[in-house]
């Protein structure tokens, strides 16, 4: 692989282009049912999964979810958890920072988005010994690593068009269930993928300054 060394002036161009089309990127969570092809999620996915990791090990599986009677099961057990969150778990605090949001434990774009990608952190690769006992060859930074590409395939996503919500129901257990997951697979995040629905609308957040997020020492 050759290395493309760009000029100054070409790298702050590409630099401040990149920042421009990121700060359009949001968080959607009204979504139209409208068909997404397949061709452009799987670049996605593909784009991710480029992304570096720890030996190398790539801890990540990525599994889209296009069936209607799937997604409904995964709306109903997130809703279950999301409900309980709302209701019992959550601080007042951790309410409080929600509200401006307009968040609560109704999750309906998880069965009206076209695809769903469950991201599963792949702790360890199990493997068969010639005695017949299992070996379980651990990966490294697996966090790290899912994160990363996590990252980037919002980046993807973004660049084609596409809409995304990055969702995190407490606990995920019930997305290994309803999805057939190996146990060495744990579910990491999960991503409604589409167009927004006409008239869709978010919140009026503000983002961290550059002097709030970064120093020079």
């Amino acid at each position: 692989m050759v290395f493309e060394r760009l000029t100054a002036e070409e790298s702050r161009t590409r630099a401040k282009a990149f920042l421009e089309h990121l700060r359009r990127r949001r968080t959607v969570r009204d979504f139209s049912a409208e068909a997404v092809p397949l061709e452009v999620v799987d670049a996605a996915i593909e784009a991710a999964a480029s992304a570096p990791s720890g030996a190398n090990r790539q801890p990540w599986k990525f599994v889209v979810v296009k069936d209607a009677a799937t997604r409904r099961r995964i709306r109903e057990a997130a809703e279950a958890e999301e409900r309980e969150f709302y209701e019992r778990r959550a601080t007042p605090e951790w309410l409080e920072d929600l509200a401006p949001l307009g968040t609560d434990w109704r999750k309906p774009f998880l069965e009206t988005a076209p695809y769903l990608i469950a991201v599963f952190r792949v702790d360890y690769a199990p493997a068969l010994l010639a005695d017949g006992t299992e070996h379980h060859r651990k990966n490294y930074y697996v966090a790290e690593s899912v994160g990363i590409a996590v990252g980037i395939l919002l980046c993807a996503l973004h660049t084609a068009g596409l809409a995304t919500l990055t969702h995190t129901p407490s606990p995920m257990e019930f997305l290994g269930r309803i999805l057939g997951r190996p146990r060495h697979e744990r579910p990491y995040v999960l991503i409604p993928v589409g167009y927004p629905a006409p008239g869709a609308r978010v919140p009026d957040i503000k983002k961290k300054t550059l002097d709030e997020v970064r120093e020079i020492v």
